[in-house]
């Protein structure tokens, strides 16, 4: 594994990066959601967003992929919620699913969880890896309609320190490779809502692909 892009790749690399961060700029919302994967960055900057005010309850979402059962044995959502605890997040504000397998029933398990416990947020901060917002967004968007405001946050970790973060830097690529398709496939399928990609994405997503980033491809 190395934790360094390959100069012959990175600035396509850079295109996704840049695709799928929608650089919201973040306002006080009902519910932040983090969404389980690899990345304990995730539950990192949903601890931020409460101890800085912009969120007052806290839905950690995540079963287990098989990328994460070593790091993660108790599934996502329970390791998110005790890194959080270790923050000085209090354990009241932190609800748990622990049964989701995609991003697709992030949202309807956490909206179904939410409303047992009586809560139908009219806002909410969707909390995912950097390059999983804009599919995370378009996926609420379709599954959650009657939510009125969605924005998405992530770690503002620059792409390097990111993949230095990780220090695997395949497999970021893959991931974001894989994040590209999903964003028109999913769309067709009707998972999620339609979204914009420029001829320079669908560039830089062809070259990875060329190059043999195909790991995530469905």
């Amino acid at each position: 594994m190395t934790a360094q892009l390959p100069p012959s790749i990175r600035p396509a690399v850079r295109t996704l990066w840049d695709y799928h961060d929608l650089h919201h700029v973040l306002k006080p919302s009902d519910v932040g959601i983090g969404l389980g994967s690899h990345d304990l960055g995730v539950s990192t900057c949903t601890a931020q967003l409460y101890l800085a005010g912009t969120i007052p309850l806290i839905v950690f979402t995540g079963a287990n992929a098989p990328t994460t059962l070593e790091r993660f044995p108790r599934g996502e959502a329970v390791h998110y919620r005790e890194h959080a605890l270790s923050l000085g997040v209090p354990d009241e504000v932190i609800l748990v699913e622990p049964e989701a397998r995609n991003t697709g029933d992030n949202i309807t398990l956490t909206r179904e969880l939410l409303r047992s416990h009586g809560t139908e947020p009219k806002s909410l901060t969707l909390v995912s890896r950097p390059y999983q917002q804009r599919r995370a967004y378009a996926t609420c968007r379709k599954l959650w309609p009657e939510v009125e405001t969605v924005q998405c946050a992530s770690l503002p970790l620059a792409l390097d320190d990111y993949v230095a973060g990780i220090g695997d830097a395949d497999r970021v690529v893959n991931m974001l490779v894989g994040d590209t398709q999903r964003i028109e496939v999913y769309a067709e399928k009707g998972f999620a809502i339609e979204q914009p990609m420029p001829d320079e994405v669908r560039d830089a997503f062809r070259q990875l692909v060329e190059a043999g980033y195909t790991s995530r491809l469905i």
